[in-house]
């Protein structure tokens, strides 16, 4: 994207004309002159030294140096600025199952997936609404807050899976309760929720919570995932399928009543999933019924100023407008320095001018989401100035949004390792190396690189601290990084214990046939005394005694086992 700054001075433009007729004007009034004193053809052999063309290179050059000012002073600006605009459009909170039950292939590859897959397409829909992203089993949180960036919903959308969630059930109800506070708080949007279940609830009052949702004017609406007969679980890397606490293979089914209850009670839809969009085709004609209003949105216009380097090349003309001489110089005659200096200025001209329409070309593309041509666009600027630090932004943006996260990673990080540089150079780089912190986060995130994901969202906020998506990303990068420290932590402790075990199991083993040895010795000289000192009655008596006391102590054993058993609660991991 391209604009002045200041386009009324480009009316100076009108002048130039003006100087041409003049200078030619003065190249008449002087040949006119020269007639007076005789033929001009003999004059110039009295003239030697005199070089018209060198008259004719200072005047272009001045003409050059002052049509390039004009430009200058008019502004051109380039680049991107964070801006905040109103668009039409809604709000939506996607609340997803990620239970173990959502595992089962009733549906092509498995419900998840087949969910994942359809939200993806119902995201690439989306164009001036807000879209946001709950996950829930056990329990439910948010995985991606409510935004405008479709890029970052996709990309958190493919790494979910069941093991995110680490108290397994279906949790409906406070999947919804979290998603009526997840909106944006008073906005005037349409506000819809879109529970994608199997409707298997086994912890709370989902239709309790629809109810309070469309209290609030948001309607739930409701994707059922699986076929009414049931399928198995299948176990992750094992031929097996998940089983019951009495060894029984678990039977997950669709339970069509409890979604098409929470359809009603959330003034919503209730729609089946199969294999083919119908399911798709249904959201979306839901979501284009809604209402749609101003929303506020943060967007990337490209405002940044450019003038430098045509400042550069004004200097540069000016400077060899000065030098150069109305007369021949005797010692560079044979020299062609004004051929020299044309081809330098023409070669930085058009290499400027390349570099620009390559960059135009490129953003036209990437504006019309042609990611793939302006990618190609943008490679063809950097090969003309490799430096630029436009071309390389862009061109990460264009990699980002074709998801080549590797690529786009690689070009963030030619401009971060420079982004003191650049804010020297522009404080205005501010918001471009801001975007580039916070996708090189979102990248780390899809890596599951939560510390790194978590170092480059402080990045963004410290060059753009009211940047809110970029807030509740390092939230949520800080809490998956302590979940996963405290995995490794549990992980290595039960190492440890496991190691502390084997050396305890090898240590009893070496003492184990001494401690035989020394126990039979010892028996064999308690039978001898026992033979001695009493007789075969009290014997049996004393046996007898040992047999009741073991009794007993198995049957407490036995009671507080059931004790425990009856009050442990019944988890259903599924």
């Amino acid at each position: 994207m391209f604009r002045f700054a200041n386009p009324d001075y480009l009316y100076l433009l009108l002048v130039l004309p003006v100087l041409i007729l003049f200078y030619i004007y003065a190249i008449v009034r002087k040949k006119k002159a020269l007639k007076k004193y005789g033929n001009p053809e003999l004059l110039a052999e009295l003239m030697p030294e005199v070089s018209y063309k060198r008259q004719h290179w200072k005047f272009w050059l001045l003409f050059g140096a002052i049509t390039i000012i004009i430009f200058v002073v008019a502004g051109p600006q380039f680049g991107s600025k964070l801006e905040t605009v109103k668009r039409q459009g809604v709000e939506i909170m996607v609340c997803l199952d990620v239970s173990n039950s959502m595992l089962a292939e009733d549906m092509s590859p498995n419900r998840l997936e087949k969910a994942k897959q359809m939200l993806s397409r119902l995201t690439d829909g989306f164009v001036n609404d807000k879209v946001g992203l709950i996950v829930f089993a056990g329990d439910a949180f948010t995985q991606l807050p409510i935004t405008s960036d479709y890029i970052s919903a996709k990309m958190f959308l493919s790494s979910i899976n069941p093991s995110m969630v680490s108290s397994q059930g279906t949790a409906i109800g406070a999947a919804i309760n979290l998603a009526v506070r997840s909106f944006t708080p008073n906005e005037a949007s349409d506000k819809t929720i879109i529970l994608i279940t199997d409707g298997e609830n086994h912890e709370d009052d989902a239709i309790g919570a629809a109810k309070h949702a469309a209290e609030k004017g948001i309607h739930v609406n409701i994707v059922g995932m699986g076929q009414p007969n049931g399928s198995p679980i299948p176990i992750e890397n094992n031929n097996n399928f998940m089983k019951d606490r009495e060894g029984n293979v678990v039977i997950t089914k669709l339970n069509e009543q409890m979604c098409q209850d929470i359809a009603v009670a959330g003034q919503g839809m209730y729609v089946r999933a199969d294999n083919t969009n119908s399911a798709l085709r249904a959201l979306q004609n839901e979501i284009a019924k809604m209402t749609k209003s101003e929303i506020d949105s943060k967007v990337y216009s490209e405002y940044d100023e450019q003038f430098q380097m045509l400042a550069w090349i004004v200097l540069f003309l000016l400077i060899v407008e000065f030098l150069t001489l109305d007369r021949k110089s005797r010692i560079f005659r044979k020299v062609k320095l004004f051929s020299a200096v044309f081809i330098l200025c023409s070669g930085l001209v058009f290499a400027q001018k390349a570099e620009r329409k390559n960059v135009r070309e490129g953003n036209k593309l990437y504006q019309n989401e042609q990611f793939t041509e302006s990618e190609i666009a943008y490679r063809k600027s950097l090969e003309v100035n490799p430096r630029s630090v436009e071309g390389t932004f862009n061109l990460g943006n264009a990699l980002y949004k074709q998801e080549k996260y590797p690529e786009a990673a690689e070009q963030y990080q030619l401009l971060a390792g420079q982004s003191r540089k650049l804010l020297n150079d522009d404080p205005a780089n501010a918001a471009r190396l801001s975007q580039v912190f916070h996708n090189l986060g979102n990248i780390s995130m899809k890596n599951k690189e939560y510390a790194k994901s978590v170092d480059a969202y402080k990045q963004s906020l410290r060059l753009n601290p009211k940047d809110d998506e970029t807030r509740y990303n390092l939230a949520l990068a800080q809490k998956l990084l302590s979940d996963q420290q405290n995995q490794d932590q549990n992980q290595e402790d039960k190492n440890q214990d496991q190691q502390n075990q084997d050396q305890k199991d090898d240590q009893q083993e070496q003492q184990q046939p001494q401690q035989q040895e020394d126990q039979q010795d010892n028996k064999t000289q308690e039978e001898q005394q026992q033979n001695e000192q009493m007789s075969q009655d009290n014997a049996q008596q004393i046996l007898d005694a040992f047999l009741q006391d073991e009794k007993d102590t198995q049957d407490k054993v036995k009671k507080a086992q059931a004790e425990q058993q009856k009050r442990r609660k019944t988890d259903k991991e599924w």
